[in-house]
């Protein structure tokens, strides 16, 4: 077994042992290209074989506020994109609060695609009582959304780590790779600065993982005890 399939395995054992009457809702937080998504896809995986219990998997970049609705800043700002860009409410009413503590469990994955251009006709589905939401995105521990998930998982890495990754990946799809890394550098890392700065999100999730070599993560904050994860 590889240091990676571990991690994945030790990050498992710790979701399995959250004890709810209601799906556990579990957030896989991170900047810009922490490899948030791949690592939320993999745990979630590990947790269906584990486990046999439902597993719902959602990005909350399906939940972006359309563009044309970002109008307190200007849209290629790093403040349009830490304060405007994700739909708080959607997330909340149509994801989280569902499958928390009263809720009827009739969740919706996304709202809108990727781009936030297109909205999309997701179907409503009802998770099993004993399901566990494994959700991926940035900002998840922004004061809107935090009391809504019963574990919290930080995917760490450098704003170094970010602009190189973030440009390389973007480049694909961006006029250059000048281009990408300009946007790294004026919108998404400043964005993310003024994140860490007020919330602090690695030193408040219960698990934070090391992830500047994806083969070899480190699990750098384990549940100390499992008294934080119980209601």
């Amino acid at each position: 077994m590889g240091n990676r399939d571990e991690v994945l395995g030790e990050l498992a054992g710790v979701v399995l042992g959250v004890e709810r009457e209601h799906p556990v809702r579990v957030g896989v937080d991170g900047c810009s290209a922490a490899g948030k998504t791949t690592l939320a896809d993999e745990l979630a995986d590990v947790l269906r074989r584990r486990s046999g219990r439902e597993v719902v998997r959602a990005g909350l970049d399906y939940f972006k506020r359309a563009p044309e609705l970002r109008t307190g800043y200007p849209i290629d700002s790093a403040e349009s994109y830490y304060f405007e860009m994700y739909d708080y409410d959607g997330i909340r009413e149509r994801l989280l609060v569902p499958l928390g503590a009263g809720g009827d469990r009739r969740y919706t994955a996304g709202l809108r695609e990727a781009n936030a251009r297109v909205a999309l006709d997701s179907p409503v589905r009802t998770a099993a009582p004993d399901a566990i939401l494994v959700a991926d995105g940035g900002f998840l521990q922004r004061p809107e959304l935090d009391a809504f998930w019963d574990l919290r998982i930080y995917v760490d890495v450098s704003f170094e780590t970010v602009l190189r990754r973030g440009a390389a990946r973007d480049a694909a799809w961006m006029d250059s790779p000048a281009a990408a890394e300009e946007r790294y550098r004026n919108r998404y890392i400043p964005g993310e600065q003024l994140y860490v700065a007020q919330v602090c999100p690695a030193e408040r999730a219960q698990l934070v993982v090391n992830n500047e070599d994806p083969d070899n993560p480190v699990l750098t904050r384990p549940a100390g005890g499992l008294g934080v994860l119980r209601p």
